[in-house]
């Protein structure tokens, strides 16, 4: 019998996500009785607000959700879209250039597929959301990492990327505010970074999912703002899914120039088709409704944000920059590897989130998952009580 042929040497060679797999395992370990604290998942712990709730069951009711509806989505919505974008990102679109996907994984993906060839490079600043690299190579392009540490607070310079470009580099990675480090770029630095894309025709895929949860009077500035000129070749990822606390409802949005958009909306159309009409209408209501609990939800991100900084740094050998967006703290760790804690010596953060696990029962996402070693990231997505006995156990284990 002939031996069967190989699996896809591609797929084969993508990693599971290093959030998620942590995440589940703490999740498991709950489920067997360990009183585990999380602060590996990257998403609100608050329920998705009522009146969002409420519009989906409405929804339910009407037949017309249960047909084939346009592949890029519901034309109400992708003005919606339109609307918030021109608003917070100071971009006026015309809804023929959104494309609303299946969360903002799906956006990602399609956006590295659009403008990335075999061979091309991709610069990616690390720490980076461990999904990009993934995606990068999906699409047979070749990521360029590009590091910025905690005496940067996590963000590139125009240098930087200027070392980092070849005659291959295509595209940019732009995440601000950033996961997994809560680092928001300046005004002017956005600017820089544009004009430098848009000097050299490098694509921008810059990622807006958390522009909204920013603190400190601190304002996300997009790209497409800072330098309307590079919108030409900058596609926008962004998404309900955190400031609605809706990463479970799966509605996320692609924007960008009518060229890039119609080929990535011919893709989409083969790959899926519509998102689901109900999550659709969730998302809507969500854009166009009151903004009461999404401030609230702010607000209590905000508090806990100083809680998990001010804990941290009580940690001798922690040294953790004030993020100014997102959910995450992203502290450097690097004094705390090579010294024996609890009868054991990590020498990678890697090692040092397994003890964190075993030792305190706090789970913690390892440095390794995002760029180098080194460092651990920490959501600050969860409840203040336990938010609190995680850092005491912390700092008990490493007193």
């Amino acid at each position: 019998m002939t031996e069967r042929a190989p699996l896809s040497r591609k797929l084969s060679a993508i990693a599971e996500s290093a959030t998620l797999k942590v995440d589940a395992k703490a999740k498991a370990l709950k489920a067997a009785g360990r009183p585990v604290i999380s602060y590996a998942a990257g998403e609100p712990d608050f329920a998705t607000p009522e009146f969002i709730v409420d519009a989906a069951a409405q929804a339910l009711r009407d037949p017309a959700n249960f047909r084939y509806t346009p592949a890029a989505g519901l034309p109400v919505l992708r003005e919606a879209i339109a609307a918030k974008t021109h608003h917070d990102s100071g971009l006026e679109i015309d809804p023929s250039q959104v494309i609303v996907t299946n969360g903002g994984k799906q956006a990602v993906y399609q956006a590295f597929q659009t403008v990335v060839n075999p061979g091309d490079e991709v610069l990616l600043p690390a720490p980076y959301w461990t999904t990009y690299p993934e995606a990068i190579a999906l699409a047979d392009g070749v990521p360029v990492e590009v590091f910025a540490g905690a005496d940067q607070e996590y963000k590139v310079t125009v240098e930087q990327l200027e070392a980092a470009r070849t005659d291959k580099t295509t595209a940019l990675v732009f995440v601000s505010p950033s996961n997994p480090t809560g680092a928001v770029y300046t005004a002017d630095e956005v600017r820089a970074i544009a004009e430098w894309a848009l000097e050299h025709g490098v694509w921008i895929i810059s990622d807006e999912i958390y522009q909204n949860l920013v603190y400190e009077g601190v304002r996300a500035t997009s790209v497409v703002e800072a330098v309307p000129e590079a919108a030409a070749q900058t596609i926008l990822v962004n998404g309900v899914a955190k400031t609605y606390a809706m990463t479970g409802w799966r509605v996320g949005w692609m924007i960008g120039p009518k060229d890039a958009v119609k080929i990535a909306g011919n893709l989409q159309s083969h790959l899926c088709s519509n998102v689901n009409n109900v999550a659709q209408r969730a998302a809507l209501a969500a854009l166009t409704g009151p903004q009461t609990e999404a401030e609230n939800m702010r607000t209590a991100f905000d508090r806990r944000r100083g809680l998990i900084v001010d804990e941290l740094k009580k940690i001798e050998g922690v040294n953790v920059p004030t993020p100014l967006g997102a959910f995450y703290a992203y502290p450097d760790v690097t004094a705390l590897l090579g010294r024996e804690w609890a009868g054991t010596t990590p020498t990678t953060t890697l090692e040092l989130a397994d003890l964190i696990l075993e030792k305190a029962e706090v789970a913690v996402v390892p440095g390794e998952a995002f760029g180098p070693s080194g460092y651990l990231r920490l959501s600050y997505a969860l409840g203040e009580e336990e938010l609190r006995e995680g850092m005491r156990r912390l700092q008990e284990l490493f007193a």
